[in-house]
């Protein structure tokens, strides 16, 4: 398996775990300005994908940090 199978896998197993474990979350991945291309024809590589995963995994441990602190 090459690298672009794992970071598309991971990508979909991070958005599938923010809509089914944190809806309230999942409503913001169509917001997120990684996923609103500037041009008409973007090309898509794994660089571009890295940092949409990126992306998401700091979304989810900014909604996790500030849940935390909403508990206390």
């Amino acid at each position: 398996m090459d690298n672009l199978q794992i970071i598309l896998a991971e990508i979909s197993w991070l958005t599938k775990t923010i809509e089914s474990d944190y809806p309230e979350l999942y409503q913001f991945l169509d917001e997120n300005p990684m996923t609103i291309p500037s041009e008409s024809h973007p090309e898509i590589d794994k660089n571009i994908l890295k940092d949409y995963l990126e992306s998401l995994r700091q979304l989810l441990k900014h909604h996790l940090e500030t849940r935390k602190k909403i508990k206390k």
